[in-house]
């Protein structure tokens, strides 16, 4: 979004589409009913998440308001009593060190997760049991930094909680949840 947003005003292009975070739609999709999310799966295991705001959404592109619909959504599905905010967090958060193609990038491991490891701190010090990434780039350095310094905390992709709170998270859908919600929701044979 932000490349193309930034190709757009640095080079003039005149266009006449508007360029939109799938997060406020899902907002608005679950406030008009759209998106039946149910946190009541959560109610019991007490499973507590916490959410990363990636650089290029929040902090470069959208602002805090794109951090305040990403943390509606969440508590929408995992419910509000189960979310452990980061500090600091929505625009100052701090960068996983993955973005930019430096997760791409061949022979840069080991610089990836020093830069990683404030990250790791901060997501250590909630205590959550999982973090939460509406970004690719932000959960493949999350889940590698997790088990690179032994976190222990699964990172889950935001549409698969999002699934799961609607019932309809597939059986091979599951592979970046933990054993505590490996089988929470899953749908009777055929319907998914």
């Amino acid at each position: 979004m932000y490349a193309v947003q930034e190709g757009l005003r640095k080079f003039g292009i005149e266009h006449s589409f508007q360029i939109q975070s799938i997060i406020y739609l899902y907002a608005q999709w679950i406030r008009e009913g759209r998106l039946p999310v149910d946190p009541s799966w959560n109610d019991d295991l007490k499973v507590k998440f916490t959410v990363q705001d990636p650089c290029q959404l929040v902090r470069k592109t959208y602002g805090d308001d794109v951090a305040d619909e990403l943390r509606f959504v969440v508590k929408s599905v995992v419910g509000e009593e189960n979310f452990v905010e980061m500090h600091p967090n929505r625009s100052n958060n701090f960068c996983c060190g993955g973005g930019g193609g430096f997760l791409q990038a061949t022979g840069f491991a080991e610089d990836r997760r020093a830069y990683g490891k404030t990250k790791f701190d901060q997501i250590m010090a909630t205590g959550a049991d999982y973090c939460i990434t509406p970004c690719h780039n932000c959960h493949s350095q999350i889940h590698d930094l997790s088990e690179h310094f032994e976190g222990g905390f699964p990172v889950v992709h935001l549409w698969t909680l999002i699934c799961l709170a609607m019932g309809v998270l597939g059986e091979n859908e599951r592979e970046y949840l933990g054993e505590d919600l490996a089988e929470v929701n899953m749908p009777d044979q055929g319907e998914a």
